[in-house]
């Protein structure tokens, strides 16, 4: 019996040994953290991160943009203000966005007359990337738009709000 138990005893002591300890090292050779040194072990294994280009929070103000065109899904985006420049012959347009690819200016659209000047910002899924995800994060934006003639004593107008409905006038039943 004595010679049954020793090597089982014997083997099950190295096996536990051998099973208590961790590797140093990750697949690509570099020290990966432990439990042992007070780090964390992944459960999966990344295989890569990229830093943002930009920070999503607008830090220093609105994030500079020019329209991409050929977006999946163009739809008309509300704008917060538009800024004519000192002659008066460009706006600086600022509108809420989300982040790209999900949310890229397509167009601008501007339609002038002696009254008034609508600009309408286009936005849409860029078409580089197929089914891209995005967090659901707000990003102020601005672009610069060139008017055909000085903005003066005009009227700036949204395309993307709705136009207001007429109210209707008495008429007299007679």
């Amino acid at each position: 019996m004595r010679r049954i138990v020793i090597p089982v005893l014997a083997g099950g002591l190295l096996l536990t040994a051998a099973c208590g300890t961790q590797s140093s090292q990750n697949a690509t050779g570099a020290e990966a953290p432990t439990r042992a040194t007070g780090g964390t072990v992944p459960s999966l294994a990344v295989s890569r991160t990229v830093a943002p280009r930009v920070e999503p929070t607008g830090r220093g103000g609105p994030k500079p943009v020019k329209p991409e065109g050929h977006t999946i899904g163009p739809r008309k985006v509300a704008w917060l203000s538009a800024k004519p420049s000192k002659d008066g012959r460009s706006l600086r347009v600022v509108w809420w966005s989300g982040v790209e690819p999900c949310a890229v200016l397509d167009r601008v659209t501007v339609k002038q007359t002696s009254k008034q000047v609508t600009v309408t910002l286009w936005e849409g899924q860029s078409s580089k990337i197929q089914n891209p995800v995005c967090i659901d994060i707000a990003i102020k934006k601005v672009t610069t738009v060139k008017l055909k003639a000085p903005l003066a004593h005009r009227k700036l107008v949204d395309g993307a709000k709705p136009k207001p409905k007429p109210t209707p006038t008495a008429t007299s039943g007679n």
